[in-house]
């Protein structure tokens, strides 16, 4: 039987990048998981590009041709994310995107697209 000298050779470099902290990993999860619905990424647009960045939910109804529960349930998926603060002015609800929660979506999307 002929020998050879076989020298072992790595896979892949030996390079291990940070990984995300396992309680920011889980917090951007349930960001992703209010988004995972289109009703909800539609509702956070509409906020998003109102003139002030404030959407009364008196008019959230109607501008997306859903019902008012249905609005109440996803609005209530947004806050829980931490995507949407909510004010209660008088008899209304007011709600404002929240750029922190934005600033950690972007920065998870630009570290994975570098």
């Amino acid at each position: 039987m002929i020998e050879l000298d076989v020298v072992p050779t790595a896979c892949c470099a030996d390079e291990r990048p940070d990984l995300i902290d396992a309680g920011r990993a889980a917090d951007l999860a349930e960001v992703f998981k209010a988004l995972a619905d289109p009703t909800r990424v539609r509702l956070l647009e509409h906020i998003a590009r109102t003139e002030d960045g404030t959407a009364c939910a008196c008019h959230l109804p109607d501008a997306l041709g859903i019902s008012q529960p249905t609005m109440s349930h996803h609005m209530q998926k947004l806050v829980k994310a931490g995507l949407v603060t909510r004010e209660q002015r008088g008899r209304w609800a007011h709600y404002t995107v929240s750029p922190d929660a934005m600033a950690g979506v972007r920065g998870l999307l630009d570290s994975v697209t570098r």
